[in-house]
């Protein structure tokens, strides 16, 4: 009797799970299991140095045209021994929110030295590195990285995930040439697939045709 009670309590909290979702939106991992992630929001290896509000579990949740496009790009990656690794996607609002508040507290710079040593905490809204609004709440941006599997390392990309610098434009020059090249790689294969690139992050990649252009959800990541 024990046994089939926890049966039917795990499927209902599954479905309670998926009722979280808005229409139109999919946890990654039912589309795509071998798609790597680190959702650094969830954690405490962010700018900040603490999980954000709306993050309640490791999971990638995106709208259903970016997960069938990341799909695409990992079966390419795949045949190469490389794979997608993502640090975040979907956004709730109150993530954002949480950005706002902590830009605001100006002596509040645990992380200054390793996320925005060249620049001052009092810039960041004036620099665009903190917005109220994000193109994240859409559901159809992602922010990623490619992964070696033989070595099971990150490519060098010549910055930090999340680095507010000049270093982290998609361009910038004084980095390698392999990490030049990495960062051309990932820029290829993301435009080639029907992602729009961010001029200020190497990282950052919108689908062309998201789904919901004008519409920022604020449901929990879970």
């Amino acid at each position: 009797m024990k046994v089939i009670f926890s049966i039917v309590f795990l499927l209902l909290s599954n479905v309670f799970i998926c009722q979280n979702l808005a229409d139109g939106f999919v946890h990654l991992s039912d589309i795509d299991s071998t798609i790597q992630s680190e959702l650094r929001y969830l954690s405490n290896d962010n700018f900040i140095g603490k999980p954000i509000d709306g993050y309640k579990n490791d999971c990638i949740i995106v709208t259903k045209e970016t997960a069938n496009q990341l799909k695409k790009i990992q079966q390419l990656l795949l045949k190469k021994e490389l794979s997608l690794k993502i640090f975040d996607a979907y956004r709730p609002q109150q993530a954002v929110d949480h950005f706002v508040r902590w830009a605001k507290v100006l002596n509040d710079t645990l992380m200054k030295q390793e996320y925005y040593p060249d620049v001052q905490k009092s810039e960041l809204f004036q620099l665009g590195y903190i917005a109220s609004k994000s193109g994240h709440t859409r559901g159809s941006t992602v922010d990623l990285t490619i992964v070696n599997l033989k070595t099971k390392k990150e490519l060098d990309m010549g910055s930090l995930y999340d680095f507010f610098g000049v270093q982290s434009h998609p361009f910038y020059k004084n980095i390698t040439a392999k990490q030049k090249q990495n960062r051309l790689y990932l820029r290829k294969i993301m435009l080639e697939n029907g992602f729009k690139p961010y001029d200020n992050e190497w990282w950052h990649f919108t689908l062309k045709k998201e789904p919901f252009p004008k519409t920022y959800f604020n449901f929990p990541v879970e």
